[in-house]
């Protein structure tokens, strides 16, 4: 069983079709006019730079909602695991809070109960898509068994899982909340709107989920040279390449002498040095006055047309590759230059570009598979929730949603 410690690792996994738009918690949190992107940034949220101030309908569909607020409210029912409001309510509210607390004045209840209502809406549809897969690895494990095999698959499962958690997660959270004892990190966890307890659901549900994609999904998909020659035919513009070049360069700027000829006696004494010694990238470190004289005046890869001097640019792509050119003198300096490698403009071979080609089908038939899997996972798993049109195939939650214990 592959590690999972890091919930960066276990997230990648989750590729989702209807979580592709910018986190609805930050676009909420940006509808408190009084708090600013640069709050966000610098505060609890890193805002995309997609988001974008909610529309007036928008604001008007999110305040016309009735949010629950009894923490054992059900909130969503996915296959036979409920999703009570007390799983995300807190971390809401914390969010909101902290970035309410940093904007320094009163923010409107209207804008903070549109900041909940898509806070919630989104965390419930990640949380929803986690847990479909966490019950579609269960139904793997159970197949057609009775409900008490499942039972006890699931029970088997969900221990082995929290020994993980306990073992590899608990002790970086220690860590990275400086806390001694697991009671103290519970606490300082709490303080952020999460708890131990949490914590451990959100990692059991994303290492079962990641366990049910690595087994739906090939990580090393075969790409075959026929493939990787048709999508190199049909994508020809992508592999046309610019005359580029690389070369290494002295120069010295007229501005740093007294007059022109005292700047040519220097590009000559530079140049008959380096010619001689033959290290114009010595001579370049030690004396040159340009921007890459630290990097020994070597101009890796640049395309025909891209500098800023005409005169520059012509002699680079005209003289003899290896060899170092006459004194040039330009606008404001004189120049010494020595082209390492040059390249004509046209279509990029093939063979330089095989292996890129081939990430790129890899990577797309990655992707292909993944969709397909949570295709697979909506039909399978039945959902139910108070926001059904978030989750492709969801039906309603009841109005008069059933408590259950509270769980913290």
């Amino acid at each position: 069983m592959p590690s999972a410690s890091r919930e960066g690792n276990l997230e990648c996994c989750h590729v989702s079709r209807w979580a592709s738009a910018p986190p609805e918690e930050t676009r909420a949190l940006l509808a408190i006019g009084v708090i600013s992107a640069a709050t966000l940034i610098s505060g609890v949220f890193v805002a995309p730079a997609t988001a974008q101030m909610p529309s007036q309908s928008q604001m008007d569909e999110a305040l016309q909602v009735e949010l629950p607020t009894d923490p054992a409210t059900l909130i969503a029912m996915v296959g036979q695991s409920p999703i009570l409001l007390g799983e995300l309510k807190p971390k809401i509210d914390a969010r909101i809070n902290s970035v309410v607390a940093k904007a320094g004045q009163e923010v409107p209840e209207d804008q903070i109960k549109f900041a909940r209502v898509r806070m919630l809406r989104g965390l419930l549809a990640q949380t929803i898509q986690n847990r479909m897969m966490r019950e579609s690895f269960l139904l793997d494990q159970v197949a057609t068994q009775t409900a008490e095999k499942r039972r006890e698959a699931d029970a088997e499962m969900q221990a082995k899982a929290r020994q993980m958690f306990f073992e590899s997660e608990v002790p970086q959270l220690r860590e990275q909340y400086e806390a001694s004892t697991v009671s103290e990190l519970d606490e300082k966890l709490r303080e952020k709107g999460t708890s131990l307890a949490a914590r451990e659901r959100e990692f059991i549900d994303a290492m079962l989920g990641h366990l049910y994609i690595r087994g739906k999904v090939n990580k090393d998909p075969s790409v075959s040279l026929a493939e990787i020659h048709e999508y190199y035919q049909v994508h020809q513009d992508e592999f046309f390449r610019k005359a580029r070049a690389r070369w290494e360069q002295i120069t010295v700027q007229f501005e740093k002498f007294p007059n022109k000829q005292a700047a040519y006696d220097a590009i000559w004494a530079m140049g008959r040095e380096a010619f001689f010694g033959g290290n114009m990238q010595a001579i370049a470190k030690e004396k040159s006055q340009e921007p890459f004289a630290r990097d020994g005046g070597v101009h890796d890869w640049t395309n025909k047309g891209a500098l800023a001097s005409t005169i520059l640019d012509n002699q680079i792509f005209s003289i003899p590759t290896n060899s170092m050119s006459q004194i040039i003198e330009d606008v404001d300096a004189y120049h010494i230059i020595r082209v390492l490698d040059r390249e004509s403009e046209g279509i990029v071979p093939l063979a330089d570009v095989q292996d890129d080609i081939r990430t790129i089908l890899r990577d797309k038939k990655i992707e292909i598979a993944q969709i397909e899997a949570l295709e697979a996972v909506q039909k399978r798993v039945p959902v139910w929730s108070i926001f059904p049109e978030d989750v492709p195939g969801a039906k309603p939650l009841p109005q008069v949603a059933a408590r259950f214990p509270n769980r913290q």
